[in-house]
């Protein structure tokens, strides 16, 4: 996919916003992990990507050992960790005569440690892969690595030493950090052992992504999605509760329109606070949303006060794209909603605008009563839009685009925003599994249908699609959730090639807060 992007707009930038954000940036808390085992990787076909991994030695024998050139090392840290290793190097044998010349490789996952990043080909930087080559003049010495790693594994290659001498790796420690305070997480006791592991890897998933702000991956892309944040901030309301950190966000992305009053779809934070060429209509609507859901959450009238007019803008702006039948068409509008191929969005998108309409108009009255008179008017010809326009009567099924294509993300998108009752969005969920509609590709839209099949009344079905989809990451060998995961291809990767994957990514960290949240 190749994102819509606006090399020609102008930002404009809001300098008491922030401000404001810059006055909520969190003081990371540090812990200092070491490694826990000496491991190989090994091909396995049944395992995920083809490797497995397979404990050799106790981690007390890597001080004992010799290294020299050709000589290797994979050491696993036994969780997913986001900080900066060091490691303290000792020359064994005669004094060194040349530098120590080391490669060290981190993996999320074994594959990352097994594969040789020279065969990558995908279509995203292999900048991203993590690898870094370095040379010790001195001997002994600390290494320090500067730049922050997302790992469990860590593969450290001797490239070159000299016939004279060998080196040994007497300490090796990772200062894992995140902004999220885990005493504030109250423990889940659940009868289903899976729920309550699963309910575990979310948070660690979430934490992982807690960093100055929400990262979407601590891997890979480091940045602060809209589409993320509002996941991420449902997930941060059922359990760590900084609620300081959304709103942080908020104040970044209202900081930064452009000349349109458009919201970017993410944000570069460092070396300052940059946003993206990139839009998407669905992203900058989730704007209203995650405000909403903050002041539901808080009762901060100040923060729902100060960003309204920027949140609301973004209605506004969707509005232009419908036709005179109240309905989006395929072109002039760009919205995400799902990476699943050949996906048509007009009617996903459509109830994405009217469930954060009516988000919005939950709180209208307390802020703006013109705009609260603009969301009673134009909701109902929406929602009756979609009924006459979008609703296939003999399918019992909505449609989207020329094609009039069935998905799961209309259909969910619907369910959601309301348009029919219950028991008549629970009876269209059900005729999807029978049709060749387009099935989801993320976590990111799975935790959608989860919540549809909850707002529908069909905890079943919600139960058994969390336990097929992120169960079958932990039977896969998750720590942390994945930004993708297909159990019928697990291979698959919408940028060419698994090895790029991010597999600690922050949409997939939701549910923890659909357990939580429905009681599950």
């Amino acid at each position: 996919m190749v994102f819509q992007t606006n090399l020609e707009r102008k930002i404009i930038e809001n300098e008491e916003f922030l401000n404001k954000a810059e006055s909520l940036l969190p003081v990371l808390n540090e812990s200092y992990i070491t490694p826990i085992q000496l491991v190989e990787v090994l091909p396995n076909k049944k395992k995920i990507h083809g490797w497995e991994v397979r404990s050799i030695d106790s981690v007390e024998q890597l001080s004992k050992m010799d290294f020299g050139k050709g000589d290797q090392v994979i050491l696993d840290f036994g969780e997913h960790l986001v900080g900066y290793v060091t490691i303290n190097i000792t020359p064994v044998g005669s004094p060194p005569d040349a530098p120590l010349h080391l490669k060290l490789t981190f993996g999320e996952m074994p594959i990352e440690v097994a594969e040789d990043f020279s065969t990558y080909n995908g279509v995203i930087s292999s900048g991203w892969l993590q690898e870094e080559v370095v040379h010790m003049d001195i001997l002994p010495g600390i290494l320090k690595l500067e730049r922050r790693y997302s790992f469990r594994y860590m593969k450290v290659e001797v490239l070159a030493t000299s016939p004279k001498y060998k080196v040994q790796f007497q300490k090796v420690v990772c200062k894992n950090v995140s902004s999220a305070d885990l005493t504030a997480v109250s423990k889940l006791e659940h009868s289903d052992k899976m729920l309550q592991r699963m309910d575990q890897v979310s948070i660690k998933t979430l934490v992982d992504c807690m960093q100055e702000v929400f990262e979407d991956g601590p891997k890979r892309d480091r940045r602060l999605w809209l589409g993320d944040l509002r996941l991420q901030a449902l997930a941060n309301y059922a359990t760590v509760k900084n609620n300081d950190l959304v709103k942080r966000c908020l104040y970044l992305f209202a900081g930064t329109p452009d000349d349109q009053g458009r919201l970017a779809a993410n944000l570069f934070i460092q070396p300052s606070v940059i946003a993206d060429d990139t839009y998407f209509i669905d992203y900058s609507l989730f704007f209203m949303d995650t405000l909403v859901d903050y002041f539901h959450e808080t009762n901060d009238l100040v923060t729902l006060t100060d960003l309204w007019s920027i949140a609301f803008k973004q209605i506004e702006n969707s509005l232009q794209f419908l036709d005179s039948n109240y309905l989006f068409k395929g072109e002039g509008f760009f919205a995400f909603i799902d990476w699943a191929e050949g996906l048509h969005k007009e009617t996903a998108t459509q109830g994405i605008l009217i469930y954060v309409m009516k988000k919005a108009l939950s709180v209208a009255h307390l802020v703006n009563n013109s705009h609260k008179l603009l969301l009673e008017e134009t909701i109902p010809l929406l929602v009756e839009a979609s009924k006459k326009y979008l609703w296939d009567s003999e399918k019992q099924l909505f449609v989207s685009g020329p094609t009039k294509q069935i998905s799961y993300a209309s259909q969910v998108w619907m369910v959601l925003a309301g348009v029919f009752s219950a028991q008549k969005a629970k009876e269209t969920l059900e005729k999807l599994p029978s049709t060749d509609a387009i099935e989801p590709a993320t976590p990111y839209m799975y935790h959608h249908l989860v919540e549809a099949y909850l707002v529908a009344g069909d905890r079943e079905s919600a139960l058994d699609r969390m336990k097929t989809y992120w169960g079958g990451m932990l039977e896969d060998g998750a720590d942390t959730f994945w930004e993708l995961y297909n159990p019928k291809n697990k291979a698959f990767s919408p940028y060419g090639h698994h090895l790029i994957n991010s597999y600690c990514h922050a949409w997939s960290c939701t549910p923890t807060y659909l357990i939580r949240k429905y009681n599950m």
